[in-house]
């Protein structure tokens, strides 16, 4: 039988359990309220009056951003694509752009972000750079594969409690996008840029390049003939499903090094092929134009411009930019095989002249 002095102890003890339930509830409560209301990762708004949108990781924004920013243009593409300032876009043409970023620009990957914007927005533009490894990448999309995190991309509200209760998001992304937004002079075009404090020049370049000590057997042209035809028809496919969008496809200047290196791994001829391919898909359509400017000569072979083989300064990014905006390098149907063979022969000249500058072999 339970004497007075336990039972009072059990109701006591009842009384603090009720006590520290109640306040755990509260603060998980206000926790899952702050990261809500700041929402540092925009799954369900965007930026509160007076924040910036501070955009500085893909992975965990990119996706929110496609699903509640308010924008009528995309550019689309990989790391080259992310120091490139939205502004510029904005300015030159007509439009409100944001950036759908994926780090190595597989066409799945960032077709899987142009349908989660399409699901919300209707799109006065798409400017998209085409990688030339995008071509004979692999068909499905890559972000549960590769550790993204899925619960950011699935829709789900139900496994959101990963962003709520995350101490990384509570004391590191959302200081962090207070602090971006009163504290400092950050620019919104320029989300997700990397190139601050980044050194570009030949010794880097040249540095950062692996070169291999013998040339590989040059592969079939036709080598990726069925990852391409995906690839292509899941480009086509996008372009098809959205007449009223002007898609402007356009290949980016690589360093004469990455011409050096596909043509030593044997990749050279497929390169080219697999972008012959998908350019004559592309312009079969009324609402596609497509700009070239891996040929840009003056730009790839000055090493200065590169901290590797690919990625270029942000002054490149701009002329680029320059470039689309005034509608010089555009293919057609009429001159797109020539370019693609003055490609061929700059990179022959390349690997037999310009890169014995550097390398005596």
């Amino acid at each position: 039988m339970m004497n007075k002095k336990d039972a009072s102890t059990q109701e006591q003890d009842m009384r603090f359990l009720r006590r520290f339930t109640l306040r755990t509830l509260a603060l998980l409560a206000a926790v899952i309220g702050i990261v809500a209301l700041f929402d540092p990762f925009y799954q369900y708004h965007a930026p509160l009056p007076g924040l910036k949108a501070v955009l500085t990781d893909k992975e965990y924004q990119c996706i929110g951003s496609l699903r509640t920013f308010d924008y009528d243009a995309l550019i689309v593409g990989s790391s080259v694509c992310e120091n490139y300032n939205n502004h510029w876009f904005d300015e030159g043409f007509d439009c409100t752009a944001i950036k759908a970023i994926r780090s190595y620009g597989a066409t799945a990957d960032l077709c899987y972000l142009l349908d989660n914007a399409y699901a919300s927005h209707d799109l006065k533009y798409v400017f998209y750079n085409i990688d030339p490894s995008s071509l004979s990448a692999d068909t499905e999309p890559t972000y549960e594969s590769t550790g993204c995190p899925m619960y950011l991309y699935d829709r789900n509200l139900f496994n959101d409690y990963s962003y709520w209760l995350n101490k990384d998001v509570l004391m590191e992304k959302l200081p962090y996008m207070l602090a971006y937004s009163f504290l400092g002079d950050y620019d919104e075009g320029d989300s997700y840029n990397w190139a601050q404090w980044k050194y570009f020049g030949q010794d880097m370049a040249t540095g950062m390049y692996a070169r291999l000590p013998a040339v590989k057997e040059m592969q079939p042209e036709t080598a990726n003939a069925e990852t391409l035809a995906g690839n292509i028809a899941l480009l086509t496919a996008q372009v098809e499903a959205h007449p009223e969008t002007t898609f402007k496809f356009f290949f980016s200047p690589y360093s004469m090094l990455w011409w050096d290196n596909a043509y030593r791994n044997g990749e050279r001829d497929a390169v080219i092929y697999n972008e012959k391919q998908a350019i004559g898909a592309l312009l079969a359509y009324d609402n596609v134009e497509i700009y070239f400017y891996q040929d840009d000569e003056e730009v790839i072979t000055d090493l200065d411009n590169y901290m590797d083989m690919i990625h270029f300064s942000k002054d490149i990014n701009y002329t680029v930019y320059d470039n689309l905006v005034n509608g010089r390098g555009r293919l057609t149907k009429d001159n797109y095989e020539e370019r693609l063979e003055r490609m061929r022969a700059l990179s022959e000249r390349i690997v037999r002249e310009d890169i014995l500058k550097y390398y005596s072999t």
